[in-house]
């Protein structure tokens, strides 16, 4: 069976270029190969395609793409990589390549106008509606921000991997999104945080001790029961489970800081509003500076 590439969507942003050198680390932890893409939309079938100006878009496409090629072959030698510029508008571009991916690495910003891949629209809408894991790269993310700083608070490679963190979704099934945390942080040699937001229901009124007491058992008992399953088949990853207090969204922001990776899943939704990333998953994705892999569920 051919494995699926990691895939990584680029553009010449720093963004973009963020997200190839992290998805190039990811391939190799993963023994895969990466898969480059530059998305041009081509020009319009009567357009001159001998006019300097008309070539303009093609060649920068090329450059950027050989440019980012160059420096991966150069930093990462065993690295299997192949790259290729794609003629289709940058959201349907994306979303055919994540079809066939292990995951889709994309810039959680980009470039804006003709040729520009990762618009921060585009790049939303695409985490929404793809199948596959999504990870969403910041600009000026290094090799070094993966892992803790050295004994003299110095950025460093030598130093073990920061904790993976994922946040768990009290509401729905939450075994794809624990699968990848817990493979994750196996591949790092890293601690898993696991993080959940819990609050007495407004239904409730003002709870009494006791009440919030018998509330908080029952969430620890839901975490527990999905988390343990997890624990058995990656016995190797040491795990922490910390409950919180409030909305998902005041609380999670703080609980996962210091992390070097964020999973967090996005619900499937299929009704006439369309697919969306969700609000807490939208909080997270713009307030955490570490990647953020958004894993689809149902």
């Amino acid at each position: 069976m051919i494995p699926r590439p990691v895939v990584a969507g680029l553009d010449g942003s720093r963004e973009s270029l963020a997200a190839v050198h992290w998805a190039a680390r990811e391939a190799l932890r993963r023994q895969l190969p990466l898969r480059l893409v530059h998305a041009w939309e081509g020009l319009p079938p009567d357009a001159d395609e001998d006019r300097p100006e008309r070539r303009a878009p093609q060649y920068y496409a090329r450059r950027t793409l050989r440019k980012a090629v160059d420096q991966l072959s150069e930093r990462y030698p065993q690295l299997y990589l192949a790259a290729e510029q794609v003629r289709r508008p940058p959201g349907a571009a994306l979303l055919a390549e994540a079809g066939n991916a292990e995951l889709l690495v994309i810039g959680s910003q980009g470039l804006s106008g003709v040729g520009g891949f990762l618009t921060g629209s585009v790049a939303s809408a695409t985490a929404a509606h793809v199948e596959r894991p999504v990870v969403l790269v910041r600009a000026g993310e290094t090799e070094e921000d993966e892992h803790l700083p050295d004994a003299s608070g110095k950025p460093s490679t030598g130093t073990p991997c920061r904790d993976v963190a994922v946040a768990v979704d009290p509401g729905g099934a939450c075994d794809d999104v624990l699968e990848f945390a817990f493979r994750a942080a196996e591949l790092r040699h890293a601690p898993l945080r696991v993080v959940r937001a819990w609050h007495v229901p407004l239904s409730q009124g003002l709870a009494d001790p006791g009440e919030r007491a018998r509330f908080r058992l029952e969430a620890e008992h839901e975490l527990a029961t999905s988390v343990d399953p997890w624990r058995r088949k990656f016995p190797g990853v040491y795990v922490t489970e910390t409950l919180h207090e409030s909305r998902a969204t005041h609380v999670l922001v703080r609980a996962v800081q210091g992390a070097g990776l964020l999973v967090i899943g996005r619900r499937r939704r299929h009704g006439p509003v369309g697919p969306h990333t969700g609000p807490v998953a939208h909080a997270l994705i713009h307030h955490v500076g570490r990647p953020v892999v958004l894993v689809p569920h149902e």
